[in-house]
Order: structure tokens, then C-alpha cells, then sequence
């Protein structure tokens, strides 16, 4: 995100200076230098706008070069297939949730860059969609109550979106994914969901 920042802010100032070259260069009345000058500007305009979308787009997305705790997960039951789970983010925000089911599951978006993207400064990344319950029974889970919660923070523009629309960004996107795990909750415990290159994972850890 700070490296797009710097590129849209960096190709910005060139755009105002050859649009300011093109307004002089009107102004002492020369056509073709009007012309070219302001073809640059809208040029590097354009790249400024590129590059801000890009970072806009990912923002709630996170690098992965490694296995990493993406949400840590307390859980307590407070009934038959029913149980509140205090979620933790990395970035320090909580939230607390009823799931209902015999398991919990968490899944994922990960979205890996062509060379392109690796060359600005992006590698494989990920970002957290949601949390449900999961029945052990396939019958139970067709037919029991259901809860999902998001885990998606809000942004401007989302990439996923973005690279299904628009042709030239598979330039830049190499693949996306889903990837979920699940774990059984049948007591107080907690959990770490990891993420890899490979995926997700869950961990279950000594409670605090």
C-alpha cells in the first residue's frame, strides 16, 4: 500500500507539471507543444489514478511470505450446538459472535501476483471473508439453523471485483482462491487460525 501510494503520488506530481507546461505553453500560443505536453499530463494522470485504485483495492489484504496467525478464536459453548466466539485480528480490533453448529469454520481469500505484481512490492495475499458454524452430520447441515458472520473490512474498491471486470488487471493478478478450515468446539478452548502459502490452518492453543 505504501509503495502504490508512492508511485500514484510520484506519477500525480509529473502530470501536474506537464499539464502546467501545456497551460504555458498555450498561453504563448504553441499548438504542438500544448498538445504533447498535455498528452503527457493525462498520461501520468492516468497511471496516478491506476496506481490509487490498486491501493484502494487492497486494502484489508495482508502479505503473506509465511505462516502467520491471521485471527485468534476463544470459544465458549452456551448450549447444545451453540457457542460465542471472541475473535482477535492482528490489527487489534475484536468482536464477539454466536455461531451456531458443531464446528467452527473460518475461510479466506488468497490472491497471488504475476512477476509485475512482485516487482512493486506484492506477494501473495490474503484477506479474511468469513466465520460460520459447521455440523458434523451432512443431513444436520442441510437443514439446522445457520449463522455466518463477515470478516471482510470495508473498502472503496475490492481487487477480486476489480480483476473479473477489467481484462488488464490479469496483467497483474496471477490467480485468486478460497481456502477455509474448520475445527470441533466442545469446551471453553482457543484457537489460532494460520495462514501459508499453501492456505489455511487452525491450531488450538493453551487458554489465557
Amino acid at each position: 500500500m505504501q509503495i502504490l501510494a508512492g508511485i500514484a503520488l510520484g506519477f500525480a506530481l509529473l502530470g501536474t507539471i506537464f499539464l502546467a507546461l501545456a497551460a504555458r505553453a498555450w498561453k504563448r500560443r504553441q499548438w504542438m507543444g500544448t498538445a504533447s505536453r498535455t498528452g503527457g499530463g493525462a498520461l501520468f494522470l492516468s497511471l496516478a489514478a491506476l496506481a490509487a485504485t490498486l491501493g484502494l483495492s487492497t486494502q484489508g489484504y495482508r502479505g503473506l511470505t509465511q505462516e502467520e496467525v491471521a485471527l485468534t478464536v476463544t470459544t465458549v459453548p452456551t448450549g447444545p450446538r451453540a457457542f460465542q466466539a471472541f475473535l482477535e485480528f492482528p490489527d487489534g480490533r475484536d468482536t464477539t459472535v454466536t455461531v451456531l453448529g458443531d464446528q467452527l469454520l473460518v475461510d479466506a481469500h488468497i490472491l497471488k501476483w504475476h512477476y509485475l505484481g512482485n516487482v512493486i512490492g506484492y506477494h501473495t495475499q490474503y484477506e479474511l471473508d468469513r466465520v460460520t458454524g459447521r455440523y458434523v452430520d451432512l443431513e444436520e447441515e442441510r437443514t439446522m439453523p445457520r449463522t455466518v458472520h463477515s470478516l471482510k473490512v470495508d473498502k472503496p474498491f475490492d481487487l477480486f471485483d476489480l480483476a473479473r471486470r477489467h481484462l488488464w488487471l490479469r496483467f497483474l493478478v496471477d490467480t485468486e482462491y478460497g481456502s477455509a478450515t474448520y475445527i470441533e468446539v466442545r469446551r471453553p478452548a482457543r484457537f489460532e487460525v494460520l495462514v501459508s502459502t499453501t492456505g489455511l490452518l487452525v491450531r488450538e492453543v493453551a487458554l489465557r
